[in-house]
């Protein structure tokens, strides 16, 4: 078994997630894009395996027992905020809250079902892993939790579900618990708009400002396009209390730049590329 590749899979995986993560606001959407890409993963990591052996059976139960369930793990994950996000009732603020604590319970049902298991992985033993952890022991009360990949029995034993399942509530409860603080918070919205807020200036030419007013603005990313250059501009003097006064002549000028138009956005582009660098070191 070529553990390097697994591993490099894994990574792989762990980095698209990460860059959806910062990507994509939208709860649904990114989970919904998550799930394709650890399928995606999933289908590769099914492929590796049934074409290869394991070396021995204790090579056998700490993929089975380790590795694995890194993978299933984000898919029960990302699976279950779709389905709890999907399904969150439309109300006031107390009836998300409790519909958020339920969910807080279900974890805790399932936690009280199997908490033999729970003590079990959570300790670290080992002395039950020749069974919970290689192919072909199954007890068939347990296949009833299975999914898609379960069924094929190359590619799944008794309790590596199991600890997967582990492994996503231990997500799932952080996931759950801030959006209960997200909620709490929102409640007590009103107060918080009424903290003094720290004053930003815009400090760089006004020139610069106009050249990030127009490539914002051209890349449609406010309002999904529909926002208007001049609701923008306007936004950006009240915030930034600023006067950009003719910014239509001031774009006009930046066109006929001869040498590097996009002169402030590209060194923004270099300070971030920079500030990259100086992080790798």
């Amino acid at each position: 078994m070529n553990f390097n590749k697994i591993n490099e899979l894994l990574n792989n995986l762990n980095e698209q997630l990460n860059f959806l993560e910062l990507e994509e606001e939208d709860t649904i959407l990114k989970s919904e894009k998550s799930l394709e890409i650890i399928i995606g993963a999933l289908q590769q990591l099914k492929s590796l395996v049934t074409k290869s052996n394991f070396r021995s059976q204790k090579q056998e139960i700490f993929f089975f027992k380790t590795i694995k369930p890194q993978f299933t793990s984000k898919l029960i994950f990302h699976n279950s905020v779709y389905k709890i996000e999907t399904k969150k009732p439309f109300g006031g603020d107390r009836v998300v809250l409790k519909y958020y604590r339920n969910e807080l319970l279900k974890i805790k049902r399932y936690f009280d079902s199997n908490i033999d298991f729970y003590k079990y992985y959570r300790t670290g033993s080992i002395y039950l892993d020749y069974k919970y952890f290689v192919r072909g022991r199954f007890d068939v009360k347990l296949i009833l939790e299975s999914f898609y990949f379960e069924a094929d029995n190359t590619f799944s034993t008794s309790h590596d579900f199991k600890v997967a399942k582990i492994l996503a509530h231990d997500l799932l409860e952080v996931y759950l618990e801030n959006r209960l603080v997200e909620v709490a918070n929102q409640k007590k919205s009103p107060k918080l708009k009424n903290k003094k807020q720290k004053k930003i200036y815009w400090t760089a030419p006004k020139v610069s400002l106009v050249e990030l007013l127009y490539a914002l603005n051209s890349a449609g990313v406010f309002n999904n396009g529909a926002l208007d250059l001049k609701d923008l501009a306007d936004h950006f003097e009240e915030v930034f209390e600023i006067d950009l006064g003719q910014y239509r002549r001031v774009f006009l000028e930046i066109r006929q730049r001869k040498i590097q138009p996009t002169k402030f956005l590209d060194a923004l582009k270099d300070a971030l590329q920079k500030r990259m660098n100086d992080a790798e070191d």
